[in-house]
């Protein structure tokens, strides 16, 4: 069931960018060596972070969104390789793992339309086909001790991430999401928009907390579910710190932090919550590049953080001269994570 890609070190060595006299990412990070098990790789490196990529939209497809989030992880790689080794951050806390071979899923995907009733459930089907790479790689990774960092992709990778960190562990986990909406709805079959009451429904997650939902676009039914289970799951919304300005940013920060701390817990993060940044439910009102930047330090700062997951930017929806600025932002948020766990951060 393995279907990794591995990214190697030619493929790094292509998207380093190399300048006389500076030190970027990609002359340091890590790869898995060509015939060697990547388990047992990851397992003896020295590397604490593990990043790899999920380059599909089949679960943004079957959740009637764009297509397009398939190709943040090309711009991602790029980035990251281009960022400068420095002591402030280095490149050699990170094994580039590679990527999820999704090629056939991507394939089937194409042609199905999602307002056929058949075509959609075949693309649940198919989003449930990725679901379990995701969870196996997850799983393999939390096991052996390392920090999994995932480039989506769609959020429909939620549930992987939750459930493989859970089997990891061998324990339900918490999550905060930073999105504009909260992917918790019904179970009508796999999507982007239902990872997380999977999840729940499964098992597998035990609290939530949706950090500054969009009260436009979260449907009377969803609001109603989460009330019903509000000491397990809540929220706060951004037009209640944003707009009205009745809750404050930094106190909300606090009081999430609180719901979720006492056990380990993912942290999501979907594109789509900040404005003017290309992903399949694009917005034009949101929080600040900072303070998302903010919200990545501050929790990833925390021993229970176990994870960091960055889905939905779509890079090939944004504008042609300035599609690489997808890839740059992931990699501030990446670098941002490595930051704020100190204590795994090595200094060679």
């Amino acid at each position: 069931m393995d279907k990794l890609i591995p990214f190697s070190i030619t493929d790094l060595a292509k998207v380093t960018n190399h300048r006389s006299g500076e030190i970027k990412f990609g002359e340091k990070m890590f790869t898995i060596p060509k015939g060697e098990n990547w388990v047992t790789f990851m397992q003896n490196c020295e590397a604490n972070f593990v990043l790899f990529g999920i380059p599909e939209d089949v679960g943004v497809r079957a959740n009637y969104g764009r297509p397009g989030a398939a190709s943040a992880w090309k711009s991602t790689i790029s980035s990251i390789a281009n960022i400068q080794h420095n002591r402030f951050c280095k490149g050699n806390q990170i094994l580039v793992l590679g990527t999820i071979d999704v090629q056939k899923e991507m394939e089937d995907a194409k042609d199905l339309d999602f307002n056929s009733t058949a075509d959609r459930k075949k693309l649940s089907q198919l989003v449930e086909q990725i679901d379990k790479e995701v969870v196996h790689i997850i799983t393999t990774i939390i096991k052996h001790g390392k920090t999994p960092i995932i480039i989506g992709g769609g959020h429909n990778n939620a549930y992987g991430n939750i459930k493989g960190t859970a089997l990891g562990l061998k324990k339900p986990i918490n999550a905060i999401n930073f999105d504009a909406h909260s992917d918790f709805r019904i179970l009508e079959g796999r999507h982007s928009g239902n990872g997380f009451s999977y999840a729940f429904e499964e098992g597998f997650l035990n609290k939530y907390f949706i950090f500054g939902l969009h009260e436009n676009y979260t449907s009377k039914k969803v609001l109603d579910i989460l009330k019903d289970i509000e000491n397990r799951v809540t929220f706060n919304t951004y037009d209640q710190i944003k707009v009205r300005k009745e809750k404050n940013f930094s106190d909300e920060l606090a009081l999430a932090l609180n719901f979720i701390k006492e056990q380990p817990f993912g942290i999501e993060i979907d594109l789509d919550a900040l404005p003017n940044i290309a992903s399949s439910a694009m917005t034009m009102s949101g929080f600040s590049v900072e303070e998302l930047r903010q919200f990545v330090s501050f929790f990833g700062k925390e021993k229970n953080a176990t994870y960091i997951h960055i889905c939905e930017g779509a890079p090939e929806l944004g504008e042609e001269k300035n599609n690489h600025l997808i890839g740059k932002l992931i990699g501030y948020l990446v670098t941002d994570f490595i930051k704020s766990k100190k204590e795994l951060c090595i200094t060679i």
